[in-house]
């Protein structure tokens, strides 16, 4: 099992969806929450979490974005006032390119994850973190995984 060389740098959980089924609606005010450890389960989720138990093999029980793409769209954006928590994605790390673990079963802290698809960004990304996100990040929208083992992540910090 590929065991890659990503450090944690922020947790967040959310109880509730604010983009997610709001087509032709207004933005959910659910708070993103960020937190100093996750409990995953496999085939549920994050414990805490809007997509914990959600269905049968969902592919985005866990979700991960990198803090490298970040701080691009920051710069590339002239975004100084949003934190990561925007983009709504359980996991930032830093140190590989995400997409790398497409199709890959990988290990981190000890959980095993198989690594499904991209976080396609959506038309909500130019309200949640400024106008030409949702264009910036297409390729680069993070990734969607499956949680294979039991077991706590815990945020590493910077």
């Amino acid at each position: 099992m590929l065991q890659p060389p990503l450090r944690i740098l922020h947790l967040y959980v959310s109880p509730g969806h604010n983009f997610f089924g709001h087509h032709g609606k207004p933005v959910g005010s659910h708070p993103t929450l960020e937190v100093p450890e996750i409990r995953c389960l496999p085939g549920q989720g994050i414990e805490g979490d809007r997509f914990f138990d959600f269905k049968d093999n969902y592919k985005g029980q866990i979700t991960f974005f990198a803090q490298e793409v970040y701080e691009h769209l920051c710069a590339e954006l002239a975004v100084r006032d949003k934190t990561p928590a925007v983009f709504r994605r359980n996991v930032v790390c830093a140190g590989l390119d995400l997409n790398t673990l497409k199709g890959q079963d990988f290990e981190l802290q000890g959980v095993a994850f198989r690594g499904c698809e991209e976080c396609k960004p959506c038309y909500w990304m130019d309200q949640a973190f400024g106008p030409g996100a949702e264009r910036a990040l297409k390729g680069w929208g993070g990734l969607r995984a499956q949680i294979l083992t039991s077991g706590v992540l815990r945020s590493e910090g910077r």
